[in-house]
């Protein structure tokens, strides 16, 4: 995530600002009536939000009148668990259902071997001893009160992002693929983790091998199919690839992923580079999927590999991955052409069609439609019960929570007021995690810097 905001790049916000032109061509297209179909929730759509930002007081979070926000847990602080403090860098994040009207959270914590705070280790939830990342799980009950906050996995690295599975845990991804003896880690790391956050030491600390080993960012489970698809965030050219894994055991709970399955990565016949594709609408038919040949990566990366003389379709900053309604969508927060990819562009949304085949290009943000919002490179990002999208924005600038409607009308949700710059040069570190409770009064997201997670509750539209 921050990796890739390189300090001194003149980005598309400043220099619209410079020319007078933030705010009215930051931008937004597409159809989004096709990523609600079939909810109960896409009836409601169509409200251009909940009313302008008020300044919090408080200096750390800005929502509209009538919302309010709970301070859950900020780094730093005392674990509950006493097990240590509450590591730095809060990313990708998810609620699931527990007993009695509880709410589980996991967190991510994207922690490199620099971190400030790193995941304390605990015995039986630490995969590697050098490993500074990891996730911690906080227990709220019915009311939204902390009961316990904890470690959940430890000794991890880079735990970017990831997804919920259908049968309730957490799978956790390690954005990089450094190997044991580098950054003096003592195991190779590229892995995604399965986690249980109501009882973490059933899960553990264990690698899904078979699931590949590379730069991963988020997981979306097909729920009737059992198939899980892999997003690649992948720094430099060339860029990372969609994949899915086919578990051999389709009807999963805790610990039949590890099983194994194949993995495999998507091929868009006739395009190498999605960026390449820029008009919403686009489809594409009879996508095919072709086998990993090493998914461990033992000796070349993923996408480096031979997948033939067709070879295989990239993209550049591949991140949010979530399920819904039929299909799966994928974010690629932006392309650039001086980076290697085919074509510039601000942020993409695809939904591939599992049963017929075929990929579509939803959304695209970029300069040519007329809405002010939302900002460049969106990144995390979920359906929320109100009928509608909410997107984090990871861009340089200020740094929003976007709502999206149906209809393409956007609104800002939320606003981190936590300045980590100056008063003179200010600075705001990203929104992560964003999710909602399973009851959908509740929305909870982080900042990253400094890692804070926030409740936010109020008249959300039903």
């Amino acid at each position: 995530m921050p990796e890739n905001t390189t300090a001194g790049r003149t980005t598309r916000r400043q220099l619209l600002a410079r020319t007078g032109a933030l705010g009215v061509s930051i931008a937004f297209a597409g159809e989004l009536t096709e990523l609600f179909a079939g909810t109960a929730a896409a009836q409601n759509l169509g409200h251009t939000g909940y009313g302008p930002l008020v300044p919090d007081p408080k200096g750390l979070l800005d929502l509209p009148e009538g919302f309010s926000y709970q301070v859950l847990s900020r780094e730093g602080d005392r674990l509950r668990s006493g097990e240590g403090l509450v590591p730095s860098n809060h990313d990708g994040m998810t609620a699931l259902p527990g007993r009695h009207g509880r709410v589980h959270l996991v967190r991510n914590h994207e922690n490199r071997v620099t971190a400030k705070i790193p995941v304390p280790t605990v015995e039986g939830l630490t995969y590697d001893p050098a490993g500074k990342g990891g996730c911690t799980a906080l227990t709220l009950d019915a009311q939204g009160r902390v009961l316990s906050e904890r470690v959940a996995i430890a000794g991890t690295a880079v735990n970017c992002a990831g997804g919920p599975t259908p049968w309730g845990t957490w799978l956790t991804c390690e954005e990089t693929e450094d190997r044991a003896g580098t950054n003096g880690y003592t195991k190779d790391h590229g892995f995604i983790f399965e986690v249980d956050p109501a009882t973490p030491h059933r899960s553990g600390a264990v690698p899904l091998t078979a699931m590949g080993r590379f730069q991963h960012e988020a997981i979306a489970v097909d729920p009737r199919r059992g198939i899980v698809y892999e997003t690649e965030d992948a720094f430099e050219k060339p860029f990372g690839l969609f994949y899915r894994f086919l578990p051999h055991q389709t009807h999963g709970s805790l610990g039949t992923l590890r099983a194994g399955g194949r993995l495999q990565a998507m091929r868009v016949p006739g395009v190498r580079d999605l960026s390449s594709i820029q008009e919403t609408g686009a489809s594409f038919e009879k996508i095919e999927w072709v086998d990993v040949p090493d998914p461990l990566a033992a000796q070349t990366p993923i996408r480096h590999q031979d997948f033939g003389p067709k070879g295989i379709t990239h993209a550049q900053k591949l991140e949010g991955c979530y399920w819904g309604g039929r299909n799966v969508y994928f974010v690629s927060s932006f392309a650039r052409r001086a980076e290697g990819s085919a074509a510039d562009h601000y942020g993409q949304v695809w939904r591939y069609d599992p049963t017929a085949r075929r990929l579509t290009l939803v959304i695209v943000f970029g300069p040519d439609t007329n809405l002010q919002l939302p900002g460049e490179s969106p990144d995390n990002i979920c359906l929320a019960p109100s009928g509608g999208l909410m997107v984090c924005e990871d861009g340089n600038g200020a740094q929003h929570v976007f709502g999206v409607t149906r209809q393409g009308e956007v609104y800002a949700m939320a606003r981190n007021a936590q300045n980590i710059g100056t008063p003179a040069e200010p600075e705001w570190g990203e929104f992560a995690g964003v999710t909602f409770s399973p009851d959908g009064r509740t929305m909870y997201v982080n900042c990253y810097t400094p890692g804070t997670t926030f409740a936010v509750t109020g008249p959300w539209r039903r």
